[in-house]
C-alpha cells in the first residue's frame, strides 16, 4: 500500500546515531521544504526526558551537527518534535506510547535503532499496542544479526508484524550520491556496458578504510569484527552493484533482483583467500594511537582487518577476481572502488620503447565523492629517442561537476525514502541472507583452518599477508 506517512517514531531517539545523523538530516529535509508541514517526529528512548526537555537535547546535537547555513531552520524544526520515555521491555510503556502518537490513520514510519536484543519485544509491544497495522512500515537500522541463522530470527520477528513490502533494511551507503551514480555510470552510457565483463576488465578492487579506533563502539564491536560490522553489509552491497545484471528498469524489485542473483553468484572463499589482522600501536597523522588490546582493555581475537579475493561465478564475471579490504586504524580514510581494466592485446608502440598502462576506473565514495578514468596519452614530443606514453587522470569531482545542487548526506535521502515508501535504496530480506549465507563459511573457514588475526602497525595498511594476497596474482592494491 502506497501512503506518505504524518508520523515518523524514533527509537533510539537520544543515541550517537540519531545526533549525528538523523536529527540534522531531518531539519535539513525540513528547512527545504522536503516534509510535509504536518508531519510530527516522536523520539523515544529509555533516557527520562519530556517534550521540552528533549527539544533541548536535540537543539544541543543540531547546534553541533548541522551545517551553519541551515542553523536559522533549528527553531521551527523543533516545533515538530515529540518525545516519549520508554523500555522495550515494559509492555505497558507502549500503550502510553500509542496514546502519545495519537491516530495513525494517513500513515506512520517507524525507524528503528536500538540493541538487537531488544528487536523482538519492540516489534512485539507496537503490535500489542495497535503500531502496526497497513498504515505502518518499519526501518531497520543495522545490526541485523550476527550470522544467518540470528539475522532469519530477527526477520522472522519483524515479518509477524511488517510484510517485506513494509520493510525498510537500511545499508547507509547505498544512500550516498557516488553509489548510485555507479548505477548511472553503468547503464546510462553505451561505452561502459559493453566493457563491463570477464573479457575486458582484469580485476576490481573495494576497499573501505578508517582510521579510527574502537571509540564508542567497544560493545558492539569486539563481538562483531571487521568482517561481519564492514564486509557483510556494505562491502557486498558495493561488491553487488559492481557485478550485477543490468535491470529491466529503475525500480526496487528490479534492482534488487540483479542484486540478489550476484550476492547468490559468489564462490566459496578458500581458506588461503582471506589475511586477517588486528591493529597494534602505532601513529595515525603523526600522532600515537594505542592497539586495540590496550582500547579494549584485554587481549582479544576479534579481527579489525580483512583483506578477501572473492568471485563472482556466473557469465560475465568468471575468472575476475574481486579483492576486498578493510580495516581501521589505517594510514586514511577512504572508500573507493577500482576496476582496472586489461592491457591491450597487442601495442604498436612497444617498437618504439612505449610502456602502456591499463586503463582504470577509480570510483572515490569517500570522503570525496568523484569518478576518475585513467587513459594513456603521449607525452609531447618530437619521439627522436622514442615514443613516451603516460597515463593521464580524467577527473569528475562531483561538487565541482553539480555546483548547485545541494550535497545531501545518505540518511536525508534515506529517511525521506522511508516517509514515502520507496524501497529502491533498501535491502531485501533475501539479500540480507545471502550475505550472511557468504560470511558465515569464511567465518566457519577461519575456524576449522585455526586463521587467527595478525599483528600489524596501526598507520601501516594492513598486515603485509594482505599485501601478498593481491600480489602473487600481480595486482597492486591502489593505495
Amino acid at each position: 500500500m502506497s501512503f506518505t506517512a504524518d508520523r515518523l517514531l524514533l527509537f533510539g531517539a537520544t543515541g550517537d546515531l540519531a545526533q549525528r545523523m538523523l536529527l540534522p538530516s531531518l531539519c535539513a529535509l525540513h528547512d527545504d521544504g522536503l516534509i510535509a508541514p504536518g508531519l510530527s517526529v516522536i523520539g523515544t528512548a529509555r533516557s527520562d526526558y519530556d517534550d521540552d526537555s528533549y527539544r533541548n537535547f536535540a537543539r544541543d546535537a543540531l547546534n553541533k551537527y548541522l551545517p551553519d547555513f541551515r542553523k536559522d531552520a533549528i527553531d521551527s524544526f523543533l516545533g515538530r518534535l515529540k518525545y516519549q520515555t520508554l523500555d522495550a521491555t515494559q509492555p505497558d510503556h507502549f500503550v502510553t506510547l500509542a496514546d502519545e502518537i495519537g491516530t495513525i490513520d494517513q500513515g506512520m514510519a517507524i525507524f528503528l535503532s536500538t540493541a538487537p536484543s531488544l528487536f523482538e519485544p519492540t516489534i512485539a509491544g507496537l503490535s500489542a499496542a495497535g503500531l502496526t497495522g497497513d498504515k505502518v512500515r518499519i526501518g531497520l537500522e543495522k545490526p541485523l544479526g550476527t550470522s544467518l541463522s540470528s539475522s532469519q530470527g530477527i526477520n522472522d520477528a519483524v515479518a509477524r508484524a511488517f510484510p517485506e513490502d513494509r520493510t525498510f533494511r537500511i545499508d547507509h551507503y547505498l544512500g550516498k550520491e557516488t553509489v548510485q551514480n555507479l548505477l548511472a555510470l553503468r547503464f546510462a552510457n553505451i561505452m561502459f556496458e559493453p566493457l563491463w565483463n570477464a573479457a575486458h576488465i582484469d580485476h576490481v578492487q573495494i576497499t573501505i578504510a578508517e582510521t579510527v579506533g574502537l571509540e564508542s563502539r567497544v560493545g558492539y564491536y569486539d563481538g562483531a569484527g571487521a568482517l561481519r560490522d564492514m564486509v557483510q553489509n556494505h562491502m557486498l552491497q558495493l561488491l553487488a552493484l559492481v557485478a550485477m545484471e543490468p535491470p529491466a528498469n529503475f525500480d526496487a524489485t528490479a534492482i534488487r533482483d540483479e542484486k540478489v542473483k550476484a550476492l547468490r553468484s559468489l564462490r566459496l572463499v578458500g581458506p588461503d583467500e582471506t589475511v586477517t589482522g588486528q591493529y597494534r600501536k602505532g601513529a595515525i597523522d603523526g600522532q600515537p594511537v594505542p592497539g586495540y588490546d590496550d582500547e579494549l582493555g584485554q587481549e582479544s581475537e576479534t579481527e579489525t582487518f580483512v583483506a578477501i579475493k572473492a568471485h563472482v561465478d556466473n557469465w560475465r564475471w568468471k575468472g575476475v577476481p574481486f579483492y576486498l579490504r578493510t580495516g581501521k586504524r589505517l594510514p586514511e580514510r577512504t572508500t573507493e572502488i577500482v576496476v582496472r581494466f586489461r592491457p591491450v592485446p597487442h601495442s604498436i608502440f612497444a617498437s618504439r620503447g612505449a610502456r602502456t598502462v591499463p586503463n582504470s576506473l577509480v570510483i572515490g565514495i569517500q570522503p570525496e565523492e568523484n569518478i576518475q578514468l585513467t587513459l594513456m596519452a603521449k607525452v609531447p614530443g618530437l619521439d627522436r629517442e622514442g615514443i613516451r606514453l603516460r597515463p593521464v587522470p580524467l577527473d569528475i569531482a562531483m561538487d565541482d561537476a553539480f555546483a548547485g545542487p545541494q550535497k545531501r548526506i545518505a540518511y536525508e535521502r534515506l529517511l525521506l525514502d522511508l516517509i514515502e515508501g520507496d524501497q529502491t535504496l533498501f535491502v531485501r530480506r533475501d539479500e540480507v541472507e545471502a550475505q550472511w549465507d557468504w560470511i558465515d563459511a569464511i567465518r566457519a573457514s577461519w575456524e576449522t583452518h585455526g586463521i587467527k588475526p595478525r599483528s600489524y602497525t596501526a598507520g601501516s595498511w594492513g598486515p603485509s599477508s594482505a599485501i601478498a594476497l593481491a600480489e602473487r596474482d600481480g595486482v597492486t592494491w591502489h593505495d
